[in-house]
C-alpha cells in the first residue's frame, strides 16, 4: 500500500523517503506514491485504524516543493515525544478530503496535486474506503474521464457492489452494461452481484430480467448464478417460480449443489411448503448429496415453524449419528422449539449438552431461553443465565426480555433480583428506559418500599432518561401516580414537580398527577406555585379536581393572601364547581377584614348566583360596608340579587346604621329602592330616615321621600313634619310645603302627581 507523509508548507519535513543523492525530491514522491501493491480482490480493505485524521492535514496549494532546496530552506519539524504515529495512507486521505469538500475542479486538481499517477492499488481503495457510494461513483468516472486511469475488472465489481449496497441500481446497471464498450469482459461474478442488488432492494422482477439477461448477452450461467437467483425470489415467497427454475437449470444440464438444495429447502420452509420442501429433502440423497450441518440446521427450524419436535428431535439425533456435529444453531433451534410448547426442562436440558460439548451459547440462544423460564415461572434459572450473559458479555439483540424478567421478578416478589436485572443492562451497556424504571418504582411502591422507589427516581430524574428522544417504552401512571402522591405527601412536592414537568415534556396529562402537586404545594404553603401548576392545566384542557381547588384557597388563605384566594375562587367556579358555603365564607370573611369589601361583594354575589343561601350574618356586614363607603348603587345590587333568590335583608337595621352614621344619601336610595320594592320597613325606620335627612338641610330629599312613604300608605303623624313645612318655606319652596300641608290635613293625598304639580327633582 502506498503511504504519503505530506503537510503545510511552513511546517514541510522531507521523511517520506531517504534522500538519495542525485534525485530530485519530486522523482522520489513520485516513486514512492505509485507502488504497485495489488490488493486481494474480494477482501474488505479497510483504512488503518492508527491512522490520525490530524497527521496529515490536506494540501492548500496544488503542488508540492518544487526542488530539494526550497525543502532544506523551510525549518525542520521536530519529532514528537513518544510513539510516532504512523502516516496516513493516501487513500484515507483522498476519502477524507471528498467527504469534508463538495466535489469541484478545485478538490479535483488537490487530488492530482497530491497523487501524480493513479494506479490499480489506489484506485480500488480509494473505491473501497469513500465515505458514501456518491463519493464512490464521482470518483471513478472522474479518474476514467481525465484519463487518469483506466478501469478494469476488479474496479467495475467494486463501484457495482457499493452501488448495489446503496440502491443505486440504475447507476449499476448502466456501468456493468457499458464495460464491453471500455474493453472489459463479464462475468457471472459481476451479474451475480447485480441479482443479489435488486433482492435486498426488494426489486424481484428486475433480479429475473437480469439473470435471463445472461443468456441473452452470451454471459455462462452456472450454479452459482442459479443459487443467486432461487436466493432471491424463494426470499419473496415466489416458490411456483423457483421450481420452474429449478427444472430449467436441470434441463440445461447443471446439477445442483448441496448449497443449492439448502436455498430451496430454506425457501419452501420460508413459503410454508413442508412437502415440498421434504421432497427436496429426500431427492438430495437420491442425487448422491449428503446432508450437511446447513441442510440439518434449516430442516430442524423448518419442523420448528411447523410445531413438528418430534421430527426435529429425529433429525437431530440423526445428524449426531452421523458425526454431523450441531453448532449453536442446532441447539439454539431446538432450544426454540422446545420452548415454544413450553418443554423449558428439555431446553435446559440442550443447553447443558451443548456447553458440555464446548459449543458456547450466543445472544440468540439465551434471548430464546429466557421468556420460556420467565413463563414457567423458573425466576432462578433465568436470574443465573442473566449473570452468565452479563459474565460473557453478551447482550440480546431484542431489549424486549429485560422488561419481561423485570416484571416477572416483581410479581415473583423478589425485589432484589428486579434490581439485578436494571445493574446487568447498565453492565451490557444496553440503554435502560423509563419504562423499565416505572416497573421498579411502581412494585417499590406497592411494597412501601418507598426510600427505594426515591433512589431510582433520583437517578431518573438526573440523567433525564424520561427526555430521552429515542425511548420506546414510556413510565405508566401506575407508576408515577403512586410516586408523586407519595411524595407529595410527605413534604416532596418540588421533587415530585421536577419529575412530573419531565413527564409533562413528553405529551404526559394526567389529571391525578397534577391535582396531587397542587395539593402537595397547597399543604406546603406554597400556593403561587400551586396556581401556576393551576394554569397548566387550564391551558391543556386538564380536568381539575374541586378538593385540589378548596386547598388552594385555604393555602392562600393561611397565608394572608384573599385576593389571590378569590381568584382561585372564580377559577374553581369556572371550572364548572360549586364551592360549599364553608369555602365562600372563609374567603369573603378574609377579604372583609383585609378591607377589600368590594372584592368581598363580588364573592358574596358569587355565592348567591350559586344558590348559596347561608353566610347571611356576614352578608349583612358586606352590604352595611358598602353602603357605609358610598358604594350604594352596588349594595342596591347585591340586595336585589339577594331579594331575586328569596333572600330578604334586613332594611331597618341597615337604614338605621345609616341614618345614625349620617349617611343620609345612602340612606335616602337605600330606603327608595325598599319602597320601590314593596318591602316592609317599620315606622320607625322612616322617622330616622326622615330625620337625619331633615336634620342635614336636605328638605327636597325629605319632602319627596316622604310623599313617596305616605303615597305607598306608610306614616302619616311624622312629628316633625311641621320642621319640614317650616324650611320648605324658609327655602322658597312654597308650592311643596303647601302641597305637603294638604296631604298631612287629607286634603290631596295624592295630588302629588297630578296635573298641575310642580316636579320636585331630588338632589343626591
Amino acid at each position: 500500500m502506498a503511504y504519503a507523509s505530506l503537510s503545510k508548507p511552513h511546517r514541510w519535513k522531507p521523511a517520506l523517503a531517504p534522500r538519495i543523492p542525485g534525485i530530485s525530491l519530486n522523482s522520489q514522491l513520485l516513486s514512492f506514491c505509485s507502488s504497485t501493491e495489488q490488493p486481494i480482490p474480494g477482501v474488505d480493505h479497510k483504512p488503518s485504524e492508527n491512522a490520525s485524521p490530524h497527521s496529515q492535514p490536506e494540501p492548500t496549494t496544488q503542488s508540492g516543493p518544487s526542488s530539494a532546496a526550497e525543502a532544506r530552506e523551510r525549518p525542520r519539524q521536530r519529532s514528537p515525544r513518544g510513539k510516532a504515529r504512523n502516516p496516513e495512507k493516501v487513500e484515507d486521505i483522498i476519502c477524507r478530503m471528498m467527504a469534508n469538500r463538495a466535489w469541484t475542479t478545485r478538490l479535483q486538481n488537490s487530488i492530482r496535486a497530491l497523487v501524480p499517477e493513479f494506479d490499480h492499488s489506489l484506485v480500488y481503495n480509494v473505491l473501497h474506503g469513500a465515505r458514501n457510494s456518491e463519493h464512490a461513483l464521482q470518483f471513478f468516472r472522474w479518474v476514467e474521464r481525465a484519463g487518469l486511469f483506466r478501469h478494469d475488472r476488479e474496479t467495475h465489481l467494486k463501484i457495482i457492489e457499493t452501488l448495489g449496497r446503496a440502491s443505486k441500481l440504475n447507476h449499476a446497471r448502466c456501468i456493468l452494461l457499458d464495460m464491453p464498450k471500455k474493453g472489459v469482459e463479464w462475468d457471472e461474478d459481476l451479474f451475480i452481484v447485480m441479482i443479489e442488488s435488486y433482492g435486498k432492494a426488494g426489486i424481484v422482477q428486475e433480479a429475473v430480467k437480469m439473470f435471463m439477461k445472461m443468456k441473452e448477452l452470451g454471459v455462462s450461467r452456472t450454479v452459482n448464478s442459479y443459487d443467486a437467483v432461487f436466493k432471491v425470489i424463494l426470499r419473496r415467497g415466489r416458490y411456483m417460480m423457483a421450481k420452474r427454475l429449478f427444472n430449467a437449470m436441470l434441463n440445461e444440464g447443471i446439477e445442483p449443489s448441496r448449497h443449492t438444495y439448502n436455498i430451496m429447502i430454506w425457501g419452501f420452509f420460508l413459503s410454508m411448503r413442508l412437502r415440498t420442501a421434504l421432497r427436496f429433502f429426500e431427492d438430495m440423497s437420491s442425487r448422491g448429496i449428503s446432508p450437511d450441518v446447513v441442510t440439518y440446521n434449516t430442516m430442524i427450524n423448518g419442523y420448528y415453524r411447523f410445531k413438528k419436535m418430534d421430527e426435529a428431535e429425529k433429525l437431530f439425533v440423526e445428524m449426531k449419528g452421523k458425526n454431523i456435529a450441531p453448532t449453536v444453531i442446532s441447539y439454539t433451534t431446538m432450544i426454540k422449539g422446545y420452548v415454544s410448547l413450553g418443554r423449558v426442562d428439555d431446553g435446559l436440558r440442550l443447553l447443558d449438552e451443548m456447553k458440555s460439548y464446548g459449543i458456547k451459547p450466543n445472544d440468540v440462544t439465551y434471548s430464546t431461553l429466557l421468556p420460556g423460564l420467565c413463563e414457567a415461572e423458573k425466576m432462578a434459572e433465568a436470574q443465573s443465565i442473566l449473570k452468565e450473559m452479563v459474565e460473557r458479555y453478551m447482550a440480546p439483540k431484542d431489549y424486549s426480555i429485560f422488561l419481561r424478567l423485570l416484571t416477572c421478578h416483581c410479581t415473583s416478589g423478589d425485589m432484589d433480583a428486579a434490581v439485578d436485572v436494571l445493574k446487568a443492562m447498565i453492565r451490557l451497556s444496553i440503554p435502560t428506559e423509563a419504562g423499565h424504571y416505572g416497573v421498579l418504582i411502581e412494585n417499590f411502591c406497592k411494597n412501601n418500599a418507598y426510600d427505594r422507589a426515591i433512589k431510582l427516581l433520583d437517578k431518573l430524574i438526573e440523567k433525564e432518561i424520561i427526555l430521552r428522544p429515542q425511548n420506546t417504552l414510556e413510565m405508566g401512571p401506575e407508576a408515577y401516580n403512586p410516586m408523586i402522591q407519595y411524595l407529595c405527601n410527605h413534604g416532596q412536592t418540588g421533587k415530585a414537580e421536577i419529575f412530573f414537568r419531565q413527564l409533562l415534556k413528553k405529551g404526559v396529562q394526567d389529571s391525578v398527577a397534577f391535582n396531587s402537586i397542587i395539593c402537595g404545594h397547597s399543604k406546603e404553603g406554597n400556593p403561587n406555585a400551586a396556581f401556576e401548576i393551576l394554569k397548566i392545566m387550564d391551558r391543556r384542557g386538564v380536568p381539575r379536581d374541586a378538593d385540589s381547588y378548596k386547598l388552594l384557597i385555604e393555602s392562600y388563605l393561611r397565608k394572608g393572601e384573599p385576593a389571590d384566594a378569590k381568584t382561585a375562587l372564580d377559577n374553581m367556579i369556572e371550572s364548572g364547581y360549586v364551592p360549599d358555603s364553608s369555602v365562600y365564607r372563609s374567603v369573603m370573611q378574609s377579604l372583609f377584614e383585609d378591607g377589600r369589601v368590594q372584592t368581598a361583594s363580588r364573592a358574596m354575589k358569587s355565592m348567591v348566583e350559586k344558590g348559596v343561601h347561608e353566610n347571611m350574618d356576614l352578608v349583612a356586614k358586606i352590604l352595611e360596608a358598602l353602603l357605609m363607603r358610598g358604594h350604594v348603587e352596588e349594595a342596591i345590587g347585591r340586595m336585589d340579587l339577594l331579594m331575586q333568590s328569596g333572600c330578604s335583608p334586613d332594611f331597618d337595621n341597615l337604614l338605621s346604621v345609616l341614618s345614625e352614621k349620617g349617611k343620609t344619601i345612602a340612606a335616602l336610595k337605600l330606603l327608595d329602592f325598599a319602597l320601590d320594592r314593596d318591602c316592609t320597613i317599620d315606622f320607625s325606620s322612616y322617622d330616622k330616615v326622615l330625620d337625619a335627612l331633615l336634620g342635614s338641610g336636605k328638605t327636597l330629599n325629605a319632602y319627596s321621600i316622604l310623599c313617596k312613604i305616605m303615597e305607598k300608605g306608610g306614616v302619616s303623624d311624622w312629628r316633625s313634619c311641621g320642621d319640614l313645612i317650616k324650611s320648605l318655606n324658609q327655602e322658597g319652596y312654597t308650592k311643596q310645603a303647601d302641597v305637603l300641608s294638604r296631604m298631612i290635613k287629607g286634603g290631596e293625598k295624592t295630588g302629588i302627581h297630578k296635573k298641575g304639580k310642580k316636579q320636585v327633582k331630588v338632589s343626591i
